[in-house]
C-alpha cells in the first residue's frame, strides 16, 4: 500500500482566495467609485451620531456628576439598574409603554396594509392619486402642528365636543381624563402614518405577476380569494420585513408627540419610558439613572428583533438574516 500523503495545498488555496476576494472588492470600488463615494456621508453620520454616543452608555455603570468626566466619576456597577427595578414609577411607565406599543402594533401596523389593498382595487386613476396625496400629507406636518390640532379638536370648545353636543352628548375634557389618552394617541398615529406607510406596500403590489391573477380568475377565484391567495402572499416579504423592523422600535413610542400632548393629570396612562427619561435625566439631572433605563429599553428592543426574526424564519421561511 502506498503511504498517504497529506494535502498541504488546501490551506494555501484558501489563503490565495482571500487576497483574490480583496482584489475583486478593490476593483469594484475603483470601477464605481462615484457611487461608493455617496456612502461616505451616511457612514460618517452613523459613526458620529449613532455609534459614537454609544460610548456614553458607560455612565449607566458609573456615577456621573455634572462638571466632571463625561465617563463618570465612580464605578457603581448595577446600582442604577437596581434603582429602577425597585422604582414603582418606572414600572408604571413601562406598563404604559408596553400597552401603547402593543396598541400601535395592533392598529397602526395593519391599517397601511389594508389601505394599500383598497387603493389597489381603485380603477379611477384620478381618484386614486387624489386619495394617495391626501393621505400622504399628514406625514409631512410638524409634530408641533399635529399636537396643536389634536389639542384644539379635543378641547372643551373644540370640534369633537361641539359635534357631540349637536347630537345631545356631553362635553368632555378629553386631555384631562387619563382613560381617553390612548385612544386619542393611537387615532392620531393612524391618521398621520396611514398614507405614508402604504407606499412600500403599493410598490410591492406592482411586482406581483399579472399572470397569477389571470390563473386565479380562470380557476374561478373572486376578488376576495385573489387578494387572499395571490396579493397577500405577494407582499408577505415586505410585511415580514417591516414587522421585524417595527419590533425594534416597539418600546420607542413617539416621544415628541406624547411630550407635547400629556400633562401631570394624565400621567397615569400617558407617561412612557421616553418621557420619564426626559424628566429624570434632563430635568432632574440624574443622567446615570436615565442612561441605565435607556440601556435596558435598548436591550429589550434588540431581544425583540432577534426573537421575531427567528420566529418569522421558522414559520414563514422569511427573515432579515
Amino acid at each position: 500500500m502506498e503511504p498517504k500523503v497529506a494535502n498541504h495545498s488546501l490551506p494555501a488555496a484558501k489563503a490565495a482566495k482571500k487576497p483574490a476576494k480583496l482584489k475583486t472588492i478593490a476593483a469594484l470600488i475603483r470601477k464605481d467609485w462615484q457611487l461608493y463615494s455617496l456612502l461616505v456621508l451616511p457612514i460618517m453620520y452613523l459613526l458620529i451620531f449613532k455609534y459614537g454616543p454609544m460610548i456614553g452608555n458607560v455612565i449607566a455603570f458609573r456615577r456621573f456628576m455634572p462638571g466632571g468626566s463625561i465617563y463618570g466619576e465612580k464605578w457603581v456597577g448595577l446600582h442604577y439598574f437596581n434603582m429602577f427595578i425597585h422604582d414603582p414609577a418606572f414600572w408604571n411607565v413601562f406598563k404604559n409603554t408596553l400597552l401603547l406599543g402593543a396598541l400601535s402594533l395592533l392598529f397602526t401596523f395593519p391599517v397601511p396594509i389594508i389601505f394599500a389593498l383598497l387603493l389597489n382595487e381603485v380603477k379611477s386613476k384620478r381618484f386614486k392619486k387624489f386619495v394617495q396625496t391626501a393621505s400622504y400629507l399628514p406625514h409631512f406636518l410638524s409634530i408641533v402642528i399635529v399636537a396643536g390640532m389634536i389639542l384644539q379638536l379635543t378641547s372643551v370648545n373644540g370640534s369633537i365636543n361641539s359635534l357631540a353636543e349637536f347630537f345631545n352628548g356631553e362635553r368632555i375634557h378629553f386631555m384631562q381624563r387619563a382613560e381617553w389618552f390612548r385612544a386619542i394617541y393611537i387615532s392620531s398615529e393612524i391618521w398621520q402614518g396611514m398614507g405614508w406607510g402604504a407606499i412600500l406596500y403599493l410598490a410591492a403590489l406592482t411586482t406581483i405577476d399579472e399572470s397569477l391573477y389571470e390563473a386565479a380568475r380562470i380557476d374561478g377565484a373572486n376578488r376576495w380569494k385573489q387578494t387572499l391567495f395571490v396579493t397577500i402572499p405577494g407582499i408577505l416579504p415586505t410585511i415580514v420585513t417591516l414587522l421585524i423592523l417595527n419590533m425594534g422600535a416597539f418600546l420607542a413610542v413617539g416621544f415628541e408627540k406624547i411630550l407635547l400632548l400629556y400633562n401631570p393629570v394624565i400621567y397615569e396612562t400617558a407617561d412612557v419610558i421616553s418621557t420619564y427619561l426626559y424628566r429624570v435625566g434632563l430635568v432632574s439631572n440624574n443622567f446615570s439613572y436615565a442612561t441605565a433605563i435607556g440601556l435596558f429599553e435598548s436591550v429589550i428592543g434588540l431581544i425583540l428583533v432577534f426573537s421575531v426574526n427567528a420566529i418569522s424564519r421558522r414559520l414563514t421561511d422569511r427573515s432579515l438574516w
